[in-house]
């Protein structure tokens, strides 16, 4: 148990330490990113995207306490302390007609959550989670042709050069408590805070000493968003269960403070940029308003517990409401997703077979994202798998530990239309700690 519990917290500090540096740097390498505010997260810990990302109608998973941000209702099943920590790496390749594929790999601390009973029907959870991510780079070219003298016409090459990083994070506080045997109910405050910086740059390559121009927008967000949800038990044995579960997130206004800079360089006989040599603007707007979509979600479960776990999710964000400083956002449509999925443990109560001891999860996930370009909709189909694997531990102790690890193969956008087709895995690894932190002993 002390091995285990010094690893959780040499983990916590670096985890506390690097995503502090690590807050404007770009975890994504899409294009799409570039719209609204950014490639939305689903704010779901391994254990759920390894089951094809369902989470309304779930709370214990495996004979684990787990933390599900995405209902507050199920912190009401929670018994033990619990801490949750993790790792994200993303493979993406991105495919253009007449274009070579690109391929780009990102890696980054995905979550840290944690959760204390405060009765024996009710918890508090709190933790800090991405929200968005926004990180892209390409250009595209023009030619124009120049007019004919003494020694022949001469074409000029223009780039224009886009690029973003950055993101929004969440740092949520919640609480979710039991009503009898069957219903639950919670809630989430969160604050969502970040930086979104996005860049276009028009050079011209083949002339040495023409002074290149850029435009650069940073938007600095922060605000208050509200989730909550509901969860309701149908008790068919002692093992047996079927829960359906609803939760939202509130249509909430962040407040925005955005600067634009537009400036000029040159580029030296090597390429390298040099520093600005002037800014044309440099302007802050007032401080402004983002209004966020209502979303909901909705989700059916049967659990046999230390069996099996079957369930599908059905979530519709009302993204056309999206409006970012007073502006409606362009690119922009209402999302829908459907989640399926679920998992089985062979043997929870194997002695001489570790594999029996694991759990093993398969799910599937269809989204009309909420991007949509040129009247064309941003479609994402994935297939996930995951395993949840037990640590050894004492059997006199009251820690419980687990390795969950889950991995999402999918695409996104299409070439058609002259778009992108992003063709992705993404890996999910965390840390899951069950233990009795505070505990009544009695002496006789």
């Amino acid at each position: 148990m002390i091995k285990y519990t010094r690893l959780f917290i040499t983990f916590l500090l670096a985890f506390i330490v690097l995503q502090a540096r690590a807050q404007s740097t770009a975890t994504t390498s899409s294009p799409y990113s570039q719209f609204g505010l950014g490639d939305i997260q689903d704010q779901l810990l391994p254990q759920n995207i390894g089951m094809g990302g369902i989470a309304t109608a779930t709370n214990a998973i495996g004979g684990y306490n787990s933390i599900n941000i995405i209902n507050p209702a199920s912190y009401g099943k929670i018994g033990f302390t619990v801490i949750d920590v993790g790792l994200f790496s993303n493979v993406v390749t991105l495919s253009k007609t007449n274009f070579a594929d690109q391929r780009n790999v990102n890696t980054s601390f995905s979550h840290i959550t944690l959760a204390l009973p405060i009765t024996k029907h009710s918890a508090v959870s709190f933790g800090l989670v991405p929200y968005s991510q926004l990180g892209y780079n390409y250009k595209e070219s023009s030619v124009r042709n120049g007019s004919k003298g003494t020694t022949g016409s001469v074409d000029t090459t223009t780039e224009h050069v886009y690029s973003g990083d950055g993101g929004l994070s969440k740092a949520y506080l919640g609480y979710g408590f039991g009503i009898g045997k069957h219903l639950m109910l919670g809630a989430n405050v969160s604050y969502i805070f970040g930086n979104l910086k996005q860049d276009q740059s028009t050079e011209i390559p083949v002339l040495y000493g023409t002074l290149d121009s850029r435009q650069e927008q940073n938007s600095h967000v922060g605000g208050l968003n509200y989730d909550y949800g509901v969860q309701y038990t149908i008790d068919f044995s002692e093992t047996k269960h079927l829960i359906l579960g609803y939760s939202a997130s509130a249509n909430s206004r962040l407040n925005v403070k955005q600067t634009n800079i537009v400036s000029q360089y040159y580029r030296d006989a090597s390429g390298n940029e040099n520093v600005p040599v002037d800014s044309l603007v440099n302007s802050q707007s007032p401080n402004g308003k983002i209004q966020l979509p209502q979303i909901n979600h909705f989700g059916i479960t049967f659990q046999n517990e230390g069996k099996f776990m079957v369930g599908a999710d059905y979530t519709m964000g009302k993204w056309s409401d999206l409006t970012i400083a007073g502006v409606k956002a362009p690119n922009v449509q209402d999302s829908k997703r459907l989640n399926i999925g679920g998992q089985i443990t062979p043997n929870s109560n194997a002695l001489s077979n570790y594999l029996a001891l694991i759990d093993y999860r398969l799910g599937f996930i269809y989204e009309d994202t909420y991007i949509n370009v040129g009247n064309t909709s941003i479609k994402r189909y994935a297939a996930t798998f995951g395993l949840g694997i037990p640590l050894p531990h004492d059997r006199a102790s009251n820690a419980f530990y687990k390795i969950n690890f889950s991995a999402e193969l999918g695409k996104r956008g299409t070439i058609a239309n002259d778009l992108v087709k992003e063709n992705y895995v993404n890996f999910h690894l965390g840390f899951t700690l069950n233990d009795k932190w505070f505990q009544r002993y009695k002496f006789e």
